[in-house]
């Protein structure tokens, strides 16, 4: 089933900087732009991990923050929180707690979550205090903005925009389309899965 999309395209694409989960090799390539306090995007984070389940070594998955602070609250602390856990090498750790565990209500929420995920406190609660990783936070939400993304989640199937619904039977059908070459591959030099240096 081919599921209708636009011509947009991904402004930026899929690098080593990215957070990707997967083959570099994989032939299709999901990018999902996310709000860690979004209820929306929650849902589709089962979603893409039914899908990722499915697809196994022939999908490469990437994440990319596109907090949305008008809308939820601690949008953009939950997206500078998984870039301090990227530093410590534990991005996915807390971007699954961020997700499985209900949108962050306080700064006490969110470090109860990184120690869950086996973060260094202390550096933690450093960089969040001192916004570290806001201007990484920024940029990766320009970029959206720059894709045509309004409004997360939203997904982006070999770096063109999925426009229809983000149900498992539409999202899993437009990835398993680009998977046997009815979509644009999208050439990625990335690294799968490793700790960032430090």
């Amino acid at each position: 089933m081919r599921t209708a999309r636009s011509t947009r395209k991904l402004a930026r694409k899929v690098s080593a900087s990215d957070h990707c989960r997967g083959s570099p090799l994989a032939k299709t390539t999901l990018v999902a732009y996310g709000d860690f306090a979004s209820p929306g995007c929650a849902r589709t984070y089962r979603t893409v991990k039914k899908i990722q389940k499915k697809m196994g070594r022939h999908l490469l998955y990437v994440y990319r923050s596109f907090p949305q602070p008008n809308q939820f609250p601690y949008s953009e602390e939950a997206a500078e929180a998984a870039e301090c856990a990227s530093s410590q090498g534990r991005f996915w750790e807390m971007h699954d707690s961020l997700f499985e565990g209900g949108a962050p209500t306080s700064p006490v929420e969110l470090s109860r979550r990184a120690a869950e995920a086996g973060l260094d406190l202390l550096r933690f609660r450093r960089q969040m205090s001192g916004r570290e990783h806001s201007p990484r936070v920024r940029a990766t939400r320009d970029g959206g903005i720059r894709s045509g993304v309004s409004a997360a989640p939203a997904f982006f199937i070999n770096s063109i925009r999925h426009e229809s619904s983000f149900g498992l039977a539409t999202l899993l059908a437009a990835v398993q389309a680009a998977a046997v070459g009815e979509s644009e591959r999208v050439e990625v030099g990335v690294r799968s899965n490793r700790k960032p240096r430090v």
